[in-house]
């Protein structure tokens, strides 16, 4: 049994989310929550965020027990593109690419916990 949870279109570029997804695939709960509060990157409070909505997806609706909770699977996926344009010297322009992430987390259950 396993419970999930996405964050959609989150405004930080995929790349510095995953840095901090690799950072707590396949630990405990408690210990990726801890490692996540300590971790000094801006993607670090959504990546909790998203990694809370699906521990207490776990609890209520699949009614597994907290403490044997574990990180399974967390992976980032590119979202939409939204292009800016600033304009240069000489009638030209600088394209601007503000990217976004699709973040999910699934949580499974450690057997013999």
């Amino acid at each position: 049994m396993e419970a999930r949870a996405h964050a959609r279109y989150v405004r930080v570029a995929p790349r510095k989310v995953r840095a901090v997804i690799d950072l707590i695939r396949n630990k405990d709960l408690d210990e990726a929550l801890s490692i996540l509060r300590y971790t000094p990157r801006g993607a670090s409070s959504t990546v909790a965020k998203v990694v809370n909505s699906a521990a207490a997806n776990a609890e209520y609706n699949q009614e597994m027990n907290r403490g044997a909770l574990y990180i399974d699977k967390a992976y980032v996926d590119e979202g939409p593109t939204m292009k800016r344009v600033q304009p240069r010297a000489r009638g030209r322009r600088n394209l601007i690419l503000k990217r976004s992430s699709h973040i999910t987390v699934v949580l499974k259950e450690r057997k013999g916990v």
